[in-house]
């Protein structure tokens, strides 16, 4: 009910938060980052949401027109990303693209940040044939995470050439390193590979702002840490690493299933579904 006593209908609710921007088509292309690992959500294709799910809701609202795919699978190396996903999303033609990968060459292949800013180079070039808005990812400071952290010094390198291949290719750089909410634990999922709900949510923000995108999005206050001592913590991260680090890494050592080798979203279609109809997340749903 509006304040005046009249009810007002959802689908007036969203319209009116309509953000004006260009863009009609969106492709993600990516591993677990984009595919949203770590925030279930079963109304989602897929039973998973992530922060590119929450930049189309937004993106969509208002735009009767506009399609939204994700192509993004988990455990991809960069080479398998623009093997396997450039294609499909040229086929698409999309007028706005987001392209994250490399974090799982650089932690878990220890590979040369220099050549894999080649690669990346290379496939930005064909992407940004299409005349689509090209936004690509600057990896997190993963400096007090534990195992990850070992490997920030060639994020570090990586996201530098991240920068040139943005200035030669006139790509948007959505930047996760400055992004220093990422370095509370809260934004991370128990798995510690990936983020939490709340951390997908700061980063559709800071997504949408990078476009800027006027969106509905607003900051969460995450709840409180509880106190730790160290023979505590040393107990949790021994529980962590064989419950969650070593079943990850044997997953990357063995041929993955088909289940997991599916894009959530492969062709372009509305954001909302049947089971997601408009107004359902836009607005009105809490992350923490």
């Amino acid at each position: 009910m509006s304040a005046s006593g009249s009810r007002v209908d959802a689908r007036d609710y969203v319209e009116g938060l309509a953000a004006p921007h260009p863009w009609s088509r969106y492709v993600a292309l990516g591993d677990s980052f984009t595919e949203g690992v770590g925030d279930p959500e079963p109304r989602s294709p897929g039973g998973l949401r992530g922060w590119a799910d929450r930049v189309a809701e937004e993106l969509s609202v208002g735009h009767e027109d506009f399609a939204y795919a994700n192509l993004a699978v988990r455990g991809l190396l960069l080479e398998q990303i623009l093997d396997q996903q450039t294609g499909p999303a040229l086929a698409l033609k999309p007028d706005l693209i987001t392209l994250s990968g490399g974090g799982n060459d650089l932690v878990f292949r220890g590979s040369d940040p220099d050549k894999l800013a080649a690669k990346l180079d290379a496939g930005v070039e064909l992407l940004s044939s299409t005349g689509a808005t090209i936004v690509l990812f600057g990896g997190p400071d993963w400096g007090g995470t534990p195992v990850l952290g070992h490997s920030r010094g060639k994020v570090a390198i990586f996201n530098e050439n991240i920068r040139i291949v943005a200035s030669r290719h006139d790509a948007v750089i959505a930047d996760l390193w400055s992004l220093r909410e990422l370095t509370d634990p809260r934004m991370w999922d128990p798995d510690r590979l990936h983020f939490s709900p709340l951390g997908y949510h700061t980063i559709a923000m800071m997504v949408l702002d990078t476009l800027n995108v006027p969106h509905t999005l607003q900051p969460h206050e995450p709840r409180p840490l509880p106190e730790n001592s160290w023979r505590h913590a040393r107990a949790e991260d021994l529980v962590w690493a064989r419950k969650y680090l070593f079943p990850w890494v044997l997953r990357r050592i063995r041929h993955q299933t088909e289940e997991e080798l599916k894009a959530k979203r492969p062709a372009a279609g509305p954001v909302f579904g049947a089971g997601m109809p408009p107004g359902t997340f836009i607005g009105t749903r809490q992350d923490s």
